[in-house]
């Protein structure tokens, strides 16, 4: 079931990514991506730790 909604929220957001600007598009990556290396690095972090 996760994997439907996760493969249904990935259409939603290729849909909406290819009706915006690049500009908007690379921002919005960026900050996804800054997302993910500071939620890797407190897990590392707190698995270090535990």
């Amino acid at each position: 079931m996760s994997l439907v909604v996760v493969l249904l929220g990935m259409g939603v957001l290729l849909g909406a990514a290819a009706h915006t600007s690049v500009t908007v598009f690379t921002v919005a990556a960026c900050a996804i991506a800054l997302w993910l290396a500071v939620f890797a690095v407190r897990e590392r972090i707190g698995r270090h730790r535990g």
